[in-house]
């Protein structure tokens, strides 16, 4: 999930450090994106972390790399840089309160496809100014999805 640098930006963008690959860092590390997001799971959890983030969430399932193979998991990818890795974890224990945030194009379409296949929806009820929602994977981490009219709603002032 790479965010824009340079005049690209969106007006309510984080402010330009100017870092980007090979860039010297003025602030911080240099840090200007985030290449993935890695949630767990329990042993053998891929044929239900396919039917989720594949065939519910409509990502797409790549090859991981050979040397990371044998540790099981499965890792997703999606529009705009979208990235999950999941990864097995003997002593699982659900994300119940961290979690990553999806952006849809239409949150109402998307409620709906929870619905229609069993997949819980968790109504914000937060009254932030936003469409939000939230789900859980099989696994019981939390996933929120806001609709893309209201992306960015972090780095908004206010």
């Amino acid at each position: 999930m790479s965010g824009s640098t340079g005049s690209d930006a969106a007006p309510d963008a984080a402010p330009d450090t100017g870092a980007g690959p090979g860039a010297e860092a003025d602030f911080g590390v240099g840090v200007f994106g985030i290449d993935h997001v890695q949630l767990t799971m329990p042993l053998r959890g891929e044929p239900e972390a396919r039917r989720f983030y594949g065939e519910i969430l409509g990502l797409r399932e790549v090859a991981k790399p050979a040397a990371l193979a044998d540790r099981g998991g499965c890792w997703f990818v999606g529009p705009g840089g979208t990235a999950i890795h999941l990864g097995i974890d003997q002593r699982f224990i659900a994300a119940k309160k961290a979690h990553l945030c999806l952006i849809v194009g239409d949150l109402t379409a998307a409620r709906r496809r929870l619905a229609a296949t069993d997949t819980p929806v968790i109504e914000d009820d937060a009254q932030a100014g936003l469409d939000r929602c939230y789900t859980a994977d099989p696994f019981g981490n939390r996933i929120e999805l806001v609709d893309a009219l209201d992306a960015g709603f972090t780095a908004r002032e206010g």
